[in-house]
């Protein structure tokens, strides 16, 4: 039997993409990168101690006190390891890569917890999407924009968008009937139904696949400097490339940080969203 040319049909369709979405892409392209780089121009033009009091503020309603303790000499340490910029650079581009998953996840999430149909269509999907290697969608991203910040928000964007939809799907499908009953018993239209109800209950979940997202987001955007993505990666890149032990340890723990206090500060609006709910 031979050999289907798979990789020829692939290489086909992206020559096809190339041609037919080109200007497109190369609009979509500068756009983004203009957003990005004036986020991030305005982060790094604001006193870094200012921030720091502001993620702090963020910890401390979000969670708690300590949280907030943590999470300042946290950047504390950052800014003294002199990696601020790449902090930045690396922030900015998971917020924005995360805020971009969760616009497209969410409405698909809602019409997959809704519509059986949609939900067998997306979820085979879903599954191609968690299980191919990160490595590998560096590949169209790269072809299809070019090396920078944009080809990495582009994977990060198909890498970490999976949670988000399915646990939506799922907080969804979680709402219990005879809420749903109710409801429908003082005419509730679909949207009200949504919104006053069905979101309401199932914002636990969907807060659990947000900071999955996150989490994925970063780890992607670390793996994106392999692309020009810049920020903490790539300063861990260049420590393996050079074999600098230290230089990659200082990296990896700004790494470290930043993903224990993105991670702890969505599990406390978690958990507050929770509480509010339950009042």
């Amino acid at each position: 039997m031979s050999k289907i040319p798979l990789a020829n049909y692939i290489d086909n369709a992206v020559d096809w993409m190339q041609d037919s979405w080109g200007p497109a892409l190369d609009i979509l392209s500068e756009i983004q990168d203009n957003q990005v780089r004036f986020l991030t121009e305005f982060l790094s033009n604001t006193p870094w101690w200012l921030i720091v009091a502001i993620i702090g503020l963020i910890a401390w309603k979000a969670s708690s006190i300590k949280l907030c303790i943590g999470s300042v000499l946290g950047l504390f340490l950052i800014n003294n390891l002199e990696l601020w910029e790449p902090f930045i650079e690396t922030l900015v581009l998971v917020i924005w890569s995360a805020v971009i998953s969760m616009i497209i996840g969410f409405p698909l999430g809602i019409l997959s917890g809704k519509k059986n149909g949609f939900n067998s269509f997306i979820m085979p999907i879903l599954d191609f999407m968690q299980t191919m290697p990160s490595f590998v969608y560096l590949i169209p991203a790269l072809l299809l924009f070019g090396i920078g910040k944009v080809p990495a928000i582009f994977a990060t964007v198909i890498f970490a968008m999976p949670p988000v939809i399915r646990l939506t799907d799922l907080g969804i499908r979680q709402v219990p009937t005879d809420l749903i009953e109710v409801g429908e018993t003082f005419g509730c239209t679909t949207f009200q139904m949504l919104w006053k109800i069905q979101l309401p209950v199932a914002i636990p979940t969907i807060m659990t696949g947000v900071n999955q997202t996150m989490m994925l987001a970063l780890s992607m955007v670390v793996i994106s400097a392999m692309i020009g993505a810049g920020g903490l990666g790539a300063g861990v890149l260049e420590s393996i490339a050079q074999l600098k032990n230290g230089q990659g340890f200082e990296f990896g723990i700004a790494v470290v940080i930043m993903a224990i206090i993105l991670d702890r500060i969505l599990q406390g609006l978690g958990k507050s969203l929770q509480v509010d709910k339950d009042r």
